[in-house]
């Protein structure tokens, strides 16, 4: 069947905010390759954002999986444990930054996660309040649309938000927000808008996502850290993006100086299966009575398999420090072409989390151009996502796991269509 038929049916059946990028049906996919219903094959530079880092059916995950099925597929945690649970937990406890005792909890994705650590914030100060940044993306849930800094598409419509939320402005070099000015805005909060002794955490992204790949300047991490020391205050660092090699490190706080009171983790954490975490100091974690926290399908055995095997893949392949050789790689080619295509005003990105910025001679975001360059390597066989706040950044999320030949492919791709995008403008 061809991808417009199956559109077609698509369009019938599914609930028009159910958006897609791509207008391809997968058939099947290989490490860094995806083939769509027409038999086309495609070089996949989004890896379902960000959930394959380990790339589509790395071997080692299948088995991991096979094998949990044939003993069993779910019993529900809290009804019947069972030991994988609490060997995942001890590791990603081991793991996670921080110099202090850990404690874990699972659930399914990552808008459970974020939606999980705000209520162990708030059982375990007693405040409600929670801070977050313009741009940042932390869920579709009710408390993860009031936490995410962007209104379409992801609040338009549904009405109000969870109250004692607030925004402030995230570093973003390339429009001239600094660190100061953000760690001022959350001080200018606290003179205006709330007391910080009803605050219970501060979230934010080490690398925001959606919000257009920014990465978190060492000193705002810092300066949030000690505001939160200061005021007893929660630091709350959502790794679901950027979490399981990414960035060039297990996780993306493991560089800085500081570590997060809780860490929520999905997406690569199960190499495609659904799993999220939230991980944090043992005495915070342990602040919510006995059933406050679960979930009927949370650790699933199926992605707990998987979990434990995607750690074991990040080590003995060393994908943290692939990531690093790739996205240099990748910063390179992107560099090297700068003065053929000046819109390329922002190429930035820690390890494999790389993203370039669109913008023209009077600062004016791009979108369009951000826009045709994602349809003319979709056209030439590569998929590319977009995000940012203005719809201008390309995001490049390839698996860690591609293969060189690959990788190569792709970026003369990107050259193609770089160039064919221009051109047009």
């Amino acid at each position: 069947m061809t991808n417009a038929d199956l559109s077609a049916r698509r369009a019938a059946a599914i609930s028009r905010g159910v958006g897609v990028t791509t207008p391809l049906f997968a058939t099947r996919a290989e490490n860094a390759e995806l083939w769509d219903s027409e038999g086309r094959r495609f070089i996949d530079f989004a890896a379902g954002i960000a959930v394959v880092n380990t790339g589509h059916g790395h071997p080692r995950v299948i088995e991991a999986v096979k094998a949990q099925i044939e003993r069993f597929t779910h019993t529900c945690h809290q009804v019947a444990p069972y030991e994988s649970y609490v060997e995942l937990a001890e590791k990603l406890n081991a793991a996670a930054p921080g110099d202090f005792a850990k404690k874990t909890m699972f659930a399914t994705t990552g808008a459970e996660a974020v939606e999980n650590a705000v209520k162990i914030a708030r059982a375990h100060t007693g405040r409600q309040g929670v801070i977050a940044f313009a741009g940042g993306f932390h869920g579709r849930t009710f408390m993860g649309m009031a936490l995410t800094g962007k209104v379409q598409p992801y609040k338009a419509g549904f009405g109000a938000m969870p109250g004692d939320v607030w925004h402030v402005p995230f570093p973003a070099e390339a429009h001239g927000i600094t660190a100061a000015d953000s760690l001022a805005a959350i001080e200018g909060l606290f003179k205006a808008d709330v007391d910080p002794a009803r605050v219970a955490a501060i979230i934010f992204e080490p690398v925001q996502g959606e919000g257009g790949f920014y990465p978190a300047p060492a000193e705002l991490v810092s300066g949030l850290r000690a505001i939160c020391d200061r005021h007893g205050i929660l630091l709350i660092a959502d790794e679901v993006q950027t979490g399981f090699a990414r960035t060039g490190r297990l996780f993306a706080m493991d560089h800085y100086d500081v570590a997060a009171d809780l860490v929520t983790m999905a997406k690569s954490l199960a190499g495609g299966f659904p799993l999220s975490a939230v991980v944090g100091r043992a005495e915070v974690m342990d602040a919510p009575n006995p059933g406050g926290l679960g979930g009927t399908y949370g650790g699933s055995p199926l992605g707990i398999a998987a979990a434990l095997a995607v750690l074991e893949v990040i080590r003995d392949e060393d994908l943290c420090a692939r990531a690093d050789k790739l996205g240099g790689q990748l910063k390179a080619r992107l560099r090297a072409m700068q003065n053929e295509i000046p819109e390329m005003a922002d190429i930035r990105g820690p390890g494999f989390m790389v993203a370039v910025e669109f913008i023209d001679a009077d600062g004016v975001p791009m979108p369009a151009m951000t826009n045709a360059v994602r349809d003319e390597a979709l056209k030439r066989g590569l998929i590319l996502l977009t995000c940012g706040v203005h719809g201008n950044v390309i995001r490049f999320l390839s698996p860690i796991t591609i293969q060189d030949a690959v990788f190569d492919e792709a970026l003369d791709i990107l050259g193609d269509s770089l160039r064919a995008a221009k051109a047009a403008a």
